[in-house]
């Protein structure tokens, strides 16, 4: 998808529900309070057989310093340069206003194509607004109504030229493969090397943390709103980079505080947005604040991103601004180790999202996790394992009765997940179990992974075991009864 178009506009002109339908999910947040949008987010739109990615930008405001709304508007103004066209959006119920007649001035000078868009269009109420923007200079508008998918046909035919325009201009400057063809071999087509999935990431972590400067850092451009105010970033944002040669698709969440603390429908929907993407991503990157790591939020983060069966690392920010880095290290790793026993193990980075001191390390980190909840071990080294963990620590037997644990082997991967045939499972202590997951992760190497360990029947193992074999008469008189 070679063409990229921009949705533009005031705030709650209805930008992200329009933005939402042309990808066919419902990946921004929409709210009716205005300005729910501030960061881009970009989107594999489908119409009909065209296929092209869409942008979804904030809300347009009439600021120019560094404040929130300044910083804003900037980031949509540089989508646009960004974009090969532009979908300019204003309310038709409300008509022009004084900031659509500014906007629409800056967007003549900074896009090639802008195609004027009267959103919520449906009824008589907008009739008075579709013929005002005749005004604004960018040509016939096209009326829509992005919540009852009225004008998305129309809006295909005015894309239509765009999209195949870009498409055929990409195939011009593709670069021909060229093939040296000796006496008696045939040509052969060329294919490129199969390309792997991109590493899915999330980086979550309380407001204010950083997330967003560390991503940035590692894009190395400034593609995400950032600031000194708490909960800037809303939704989850999620883009796709090479960072240090790994294709990834790394999502940026809103920052997440305790239950107890959100109140607004608003806030509610930012963080159920990021949870999502904790249970969709592959490795959480927990951010930590060097000046409060440990919070009691924090804890509860990470160990929501365990229970999720995530692959877990910690990266402590703000590096930079410590003095006695060697103490707090060890202070940071002496809590680390108390207050989270269930990720001991995983990797604790110091890192820097404002200078990027440490992203190489946390690559690294990132890498490893990775590797390690990907891994399975042979059923083999698993069962010579666990006769030797037997011996040495034989499961109790409450009641009077023995525990038998007969073999194991691990049923998954992403994260290990493991499974042992014993007698009276219901009867096992917590205890049994966790001493074998700790033992697993020291000596099969699986440190800071979740593990997953579950104690089944022999009977589960075998449906037919405990029944009475049919005898020869037996046998005979039920194959007559069904003859009959």
């Amino acid at each position: 998808m070679s063409f990229t178009l921009a949705i533009v506009g005031r705030p709650n002109v209805g930008k992200s529900t329009l933005f939402n339908r042309l990808v066919g999910k419902r990946l921004a947040l929409v709210d009716d309070q205005p300005g729910v949008t501030r960061d881009l987010r970009e989107g594999a739109a489908r119409l009909g057989d065209l296929r092209f990615t869409v942008i979804d930008t904030a809300g347009l405001e009439d600021a120019t310093d560094e404040s929130l709304q300044g910083r804003m508007r900037r980031l949509t103004e540089r989508a646009v340069e960004m974009a090969d066209a532009c979908l300019f959006l204003i309310d038709a119920r409300a008509g022009v206003l004084p900031a659509d007649e500014i906007f629409a001035d800056i967007l003549r000078k900074k896009s090639a194509h802008v195609i004027l868009g009267a959103n919520k269009a449906e009824g008589r109420a907008a009739e008075a607004g579709l013929m005002e923007a005749y005004a604004l200079g960018l040509g016939e508008p096209l009326p829509l109504s992005a919540e009852h998918g009225e004008g998305i046909a129309e809006l295909s035919v005015r894309l239509r030229p765009l999209v195949e325009a870009a498409d055929e201009a990409a195939l011009a400057v593709e670069p021909e493969v060229e093939t040296e063809i000796e006496d008696g071999e045939e040509e052969v087509e060329y294919q490129a090397p199969t390309r792997s999935k991109p590493l899915q990431i999330a980086v979550v972590g309380r407001p204010n943390a950083g997330k967003s400067t560390l991503i940035n850092q590692i894009l190395g451009e400034d593609r995400l709103l950032t600031g000194p105010e708490a909960g800037i970033t809303r939704d989850a944002i999620s883009l796709n980079m090479d960072w240090n040669g790994t294709p990834m698709r790394i999502f940026d969440t809103a920052g997440m505080r305790k239950k107890a603390k959100v109140q607004e429908k608003l806030e509610k929907l930012s963080v159920s947005d990021g949870l999502r993407a904790v249970k969709f991503a592959e490795v959480v990157i927990v951010l930590l604040d060097v000046d409060i790591p440990f919070e009691q939020q924090d804890l509860r983060i990470a160990d929501l991103a365990e229970r999720e069966g995530r692959a877990v690392v910690l990266a402590v920010n703000k590096w930079d601004l410590e003095a006695e880095k060697q103490a707090k290290l060890r202070d940071l790793k002496e809590q680390f180790e108390r207050l989270l026993p269930q990720l001991r193990g995983a990797p604790l980075i110091t890192v820097s999202a404002l200078t990027g001191r440490g992203l190489d390390r946390l690559h690294e980190a990132v890498l490893r996790a990775h590797e390690v909840w990907n891994r399975r071990v042979p059923t083999s080294a698993l069962n010579r394992w666990l006769v030797g963990m037997l011996e040495q620590h034989p499961p109790p037997a409450p009641g009077g009765k023995r525990i038998k644990i007969r073999y194991m082997t691990q049923a998954k991967t992403r994260p290990p997940g493991f499974v042992c045939m014993c007698s009276h499972p219901d009867l096992l202590p917590a205890s049994y179990s966790r001493y074998l997951v700790n033992a697993l992760r020291v000596d099969f190497d699986m440190p800071g992974t979740p593990i997953r360990l579950h104690m089944r029947s022999q009977n589960e193992a075998n449906p037919f075991k405990g029944r009475k074999k049919a005898g020869p008469s037996k046998l005979r008189k039920h194959i007559d009864g069904r003859r009959d």
